[in-house]
């Protein structure tokens, strides 16, 4: 069976805006339904647009038997997507928006291929910087994009996501940085649902200062066992943190990324902006003993420092000093752990 959503006629103006040709009929699956993920394909499917959440276990049985809550601080609504475990139950949809953890990347190579047509748009939304070349194998450069996402949000309770701060944004592109119909198209349809959404000037520039931000941020709270307020009224952990940022900046310099010299400062900036009780994905996992993104944070810093030649003494404390709980958690998971030493970019 193939889930079939009716959409709602778009706003006058909004099609020619998004030059898609079908752009009411526009399809799209939400691969990974969690704090994320379920913000954006709630928002979409209150806009009206045909949207599928590939979600499992219980948040999967809760948004069947009683639609997906979606708590925000402008207030709360209720959206009714289809939920699947299984991505051939959709099939080929015009855009994949993946949103899991990177440790379930490979589980999204997997399974990713029912949703593929011959002009699908696959758009990653996690917090690393490579995440479009982990599922290139399975997707293919024709279908490949870029993204990043800037929200505070999580899975509340089965069923329930909530939207705890920051003004959701979106930026993505083709593979190439290129700005095409379908990337427009998705730009469009995330606008309407109210995201702010873009397609910038330099897509991996973008990534790059998330992954200063995110990675950074994530590291030291976890570290320190607080949330950002805490974290940034101490003169030692913000130095830390500014250090940090400061060597990822620098890696991306060594691979010809170009930041804008005051990458840190906006950053900063930024992260004072945040509510003060905010915490990150990493911090809560590892306070939770579950599976985190460390490998893909700051163990990717420390990796990638090493190959450009790049000193990474912060992130190399950061990954030593949470190590320990992250592979506890994936013994307790019966996961393997990533072994950084070995690690080899798709």
């Amino acid at each position: 069976m193939r889930y079939r959503q009716a959409t709602a006629n778009p706003p006058q103006g909004l099609e020619s805006a998004s030059n898609h040709p079908n752009f009411a009929a526009m399809r799209i699956a939400i691969y990974g339904a969690g704090g994320v993920g379920g913000y954006f394909g709630g928002v979409l499917a209150r806009a009206g647009h045909d949207v599928a959440l590939i979600a499992r276990g219980r948040h999967l049985d809760a948004i069947r038997s009683r639609g997906l809550l979606v708590r925000t601080p402008g207030g709360d609504f209720c959206a009714n997507p289809p939920a699947t475990a299984d991505p051939a139950e959709i099939g080929p949809v015009d855009a994949v928006i993946v949103a899991v953890k990177s440790l379930h990347t490979p589980a999204v190579c997997a399974g990713i291929g029912p949703l593929l047509g011959a002009a699908t748009l696959v758009v990653p939304l996690l917090n690393g910087v490579d995440a479009h070349e982990a599922l290139l194998p399975a997707v293919g450069r024709e279908r490949m994009g870029k993204g990043l996402t800037r929200i505070i949000s999580e899975v509340a309770a089965p069923g329930v996501i909530r939207h705890v701060g920051v003004d959701p944004y979106v930026a993505l592109a083709e593979w190439d940085g290129g700005a095409s119909a379908r990337a427009k198209a998705l730009v469009a349809a995330l606008a309407q649902a109210g995201v702010h959404a873009e397609i910038p000037l330099d897509i991996d520039a973008a990534l790059w200062h998330k992954f200063l931000f995110v990675c950074s941020l994530g590291g030291v709270c976890a570290v320190c066992r607080m949330p950002l307020g805490p974290v940034r009224e101490c003169p030692a952990s913000r130095d830390l943190l500014r250090r940090a940022m400061e060597e990822i900046a620098t890696i991306a310099a060594a691979r010809n990324v170009t930041l804008p010299p005051d990458a840190v400062d906006h950053a900063l900036e930024i992260f004072d902006s945040f509510p003060p009780e905010g915490t990150s994905s990493l911090q809560r996992d590892i306070a939770a003993g579950i599976p985190s993104e460390l490998d893909a944070w700051n163990g990717a810093a420390v990796r990638m420092g090493a190959e450009a030649g790049v000193p990474t003494p912060v992130h190399s404390f950061i990954h030593a000093a949470l190590l320990p709980s992250e592979m506890a958690a994936r013994a307790a998971a019966t996961a393997p752990i990533p072994d950084s030493r070995t690690f080899q970019r798709p």
